[in-house]
């Protein structure tokens, strides 16, 4: 059984997550943690439910979901995992990052590569890769249908979308992504989006003023 941590971090507000189960093995997605009393925080939580992160993954590369990168893939000692369609946008960050404020923005290659139907193993738990493109041309999602947890990114949030007017995003591949993969799943599906609070898909599928089931 897996546990999520949500944290919500940057100027942004993002979600990022630690996924862990008893083996104390644990994930870390999209590390927003941007100063240090915000990375202190992220680093009191591992360390006080002594965590072990084995795994670094972006759902995709926007400035708010990637600012922690450089300090987890520091501290842990792990490798970046993301689309390779998002290595454009993570290195475009450093270039606009100083226009959101984040001057301090540390720059972390990605190493290794995700696909849609790869498996992300840690402990004795396992995600799912989805490929979800619309709100950026390589997005992913993690799902574990049997848990029924879907980490979206910016796909899908409570009531909501993600934009789809930002370099590389649209609207169309979005509302695709939306119909054929996430709306797809079961309606009790918990979505843990990469702003906001979690929803379901059942209630987006009835609620959601973008995207109707």
């Amino acid at each position: 059984m897996m546990t999520i941590q949500t944290f919500t971090f940057n100027a942004l507000q993002e979600n990022t997550y630690v996924v862990f189960d008893k083996t104390k093995e644990a994930i870390i997605i999209d590390p927003g943690c941007y100063d240090a009393d915000e990375r202190k925080e992220l680093k009191e939580f591992v360390a006080s439910n002594k965590l072990k992160p084995v795994r670094l993954l972006n759902t995709h590369c926007h400035v708010d979901h990637v600012l922690g990168n450089a300090f987890v893939a520091h501290e842990y000692k792990l490798e970046l995992e993301t689309s390779e369609t998002e290595e454009a946008q993570l290195r475009s960050v450093k270039l606009y990052a100083p226009l959101y404020g984040f001057m301090g923005y540390q720059e972390c290659e990605v190493e290794k590569y995700l696909k849609e139907g790869d498996k992300v193993t840690f402990g004795q738990s396992s995600l799912s890769v989805l490929f979800v493109p619309g709100h950026s041309p390589g997005h992913l999602a993690f799902l574990n249908l049997a848990q029924k947890i879907c980490i979206a990114g910016d796909v899908l949030f409570r009531g909501s979308v993600g934009r789809a007017d930002l370099p590389g995003g649209n609207f169309t591949q979005l509302e695709k992504s939306i119909k054929t993969k996430l709306y797809t799943l079961p309606d009790d599906m918990q979505i843990f989006p990469g702003h906001g609070p979690t929803t379901t898909i059942g209630f987006e599928k009835k609620r959601n003023p973008y995207v109707r089931g």
